[in-house]
């Protein structure tokens, strides 16, 4: 017997109700990550226009998100329910494109929530916000084209300004828009500047922070984020696997087979505009999992407007088998104790993730009270920084990553001080001489896993300025010369002239 439109929604209720619990177990199981703990630092320090590495929207979110809690179970809630609001916006715009199919809307309703990717990811990063707003952007697009309503068009350039407060993939669907339009005579030229107009506000906010803050943004996406970038074919490869594992080899199939991709272009301009943006560029750069995951629905919501409901229901059915093994890795992941990974590399990793305080009550046992807690390491300082509640600085010069430490730090005031470095690694003493009177080193076993201490005392910050400050201007810190600069806290502080491209 075919199942009822009733029936398709029950189960759509019941796969929504599963999937929650499954993300709200996952949320408050795994342990805070590297990535998450910086992103939280944004949030304890926030900021009105942006960060080192990206635009502000996920620091904002999360110092409200502080002023409710600090739990993970707090801080994690726009990932839990990211998945959940764009799959209604998903219903809701194949109801649209195609009346009647009341049957199809429930099952890729299902079908989406299926995927392991929107059950399994449920961290707090800047693809979050991002994500959101670009979903719906593209949403009040496809609106705007159904009804011939520049309002509609007026709030998609709004939500795609608050995308590229997010994070600057969101450039990516404007040229999407630009694509689009530019093909569709004057009526369409007035919807891209309608669009542009109500998104410039943001951008320029963007840009008004970034010409008072070193450029901050612009540095690191365009050029130090991209140095040493090269031709290779096995990037490529990468992307290409990586998308066939994100559509799913069965509907990516049918989307081909039934030549989806043609049809309708207002819909599919939003993921091939980007998507193909991608190849070209993963000739010479590896593509991130989350780099993709903004544009994905608008593939799946083209899938249901040529998919079969059995087609649908088979396709949920295989999107259970693939994620089975996903989950069970996740339960390994959550509940192995960490002595199953002893002998492997990650094991002090996951010690570390796993029992950061623990570290941090066996460093601090064993230092002096008035001794500054640091690491080599944007991830460790991040993590211990979180755990211990109090900030914990960067020694050292540190990668083109995550510098939001040159912002908050002035070593110039730890001149003379006890500085304490915590390290997955041995630390070499010889390295650290130049700048301590006196040098000395020792390990801290936590859960089995060996981690190294370094404590100098008496910091010297006049040899640090020259050797390791002075590095990180030359290397971070070199603006294009055609740019205004009103302000750079990072060179002011150390009295260091403006680096030039």
């Amino acid at each position: 017997m075919q199942p009822t439109r009733l029936g398709n929604q029950r189960l759509f209720y019941l796969i929504l109700a599963i999937t929650t619990v499954i993300k709200v177990w996952l949320a408050s199981a795994i342990p805070l990550i590297g990535d998450e703990a910086y992103f939280y630092q944004w949030g304890k320090y926030v900021d009105w226009g942006g960060f080192y590495d990206h635009p502000p929207m996920v620091g904002w979110w999360l110092w409200g998100l502080q002023q409710l809690s600090s739990s993970l179970l707090v801080l994690r809630l726009p990932a839990i329910a990211l998945w959940i609001a764009i799959v209604f916006g998903m219903m809701d715009m194949l109801r649209r494109l195609q009346p009647g199919s009341e049957e199809k809307v429930w099952l890729l309703g299902s079908l989406f929530l299926l995927l392991p990717f929107t059950w399994s990811l449920n961290l707090i990063t800047t693809d979050i916000p991002l994500i959101f707003f670009l979903f719906f952007s593209g949403y009040a697009f496809l609106r705007g084209e159904q009804s011939d309503s520049l309002r509609w068009h007026a709030i998609s350039g709004v939500l795609l300004g608050l995308a590229l407060l997010s994070k600057y993939f969101a450039g990516l669907l404007a040229i999407a828009y630009a694509v689009y339009f530019l093909f569709r005579g004057p009526r369409g030229w007035l919807r891209l500047v309608v669009i542009a107009a109500c998104a410039l506000p943001f951008m320029l906010l963007n840009i008004a922070w970034n010409s008072s803050h070193c450029w901050n943004n612009i540095l690191f996406n365009l050029f130090n984020r991209n140095q040493g970038s090269h031709f290779s074919l096995t990037h490529l490869a990468i992307y290409i696997v990586m998308m066939i594992y994100l559509v799913t080899p069965w509907t990516g199939w049918r989307l081909v087979r039934t030549q989806a991709l043609r049809q309708p272009w207002q819909l599919a301009s939003l993921f091939i505009v980007p998507f193909a943006l991608f190849f070209l560029l993963s000739f010479y750069k590896s593509i991130g999992l989350h780099w993709v995951l903004a544009f994905l629905p608008f593939v799946f919501i083209a899938a249901g407007t040529v998919l079969t409901t059995d087609e649908l229901r088979t396709h949920s059915r295989w999107n259970i088998v693939l994620g089975i093994p996903h989950l069970v890795a996740l339960i390994l992941l959550a509940y192995l104790p960490s002595s199953a990974f002893e002998g492997m590399k990650l094991h002090t990793d996951i010690v570390m993730h796993r029992d950061a305080k623990a570290l941090i009550s066996a460093v601090q046992t064993q230092s002096p009270p008035d001794s500054v807690m640091m690491t080599s390491s944007y991830s460790s300082a991040a993590l211990l920084a979180f755990h211990a509640d109090q900030y914990v600085p960067v020694f050292g010069e540190g990668s083109f990553h995550a510098r939001f430490d040159d912002n908050i730090t002035n070593f110039s005031d730890l001149n003379g001080k006890t500085i304490v470095i915590v390290g997955t690694r041995r630390i070499n003493e010889t390295n650290l001489m130049p700048y301590f009177t006196s040098v000395s080193t020792r390990d801290v076993v936590v859960d089995g896993a060996h981690f190294w201490v370094a404590q100098g005392q008496g910091f010297k910050f006049e040899p640090y300025r020259e050797n390791i400050l002075k590095k990180i201007a030359a290397t971070y810190y070199r603006m294009p010369s055609f740019l205004p600069l009103y302000g750079c806290r990072f060179t002011e502080q150390y009295g260091f002239e403006r680096q030039n491209r």
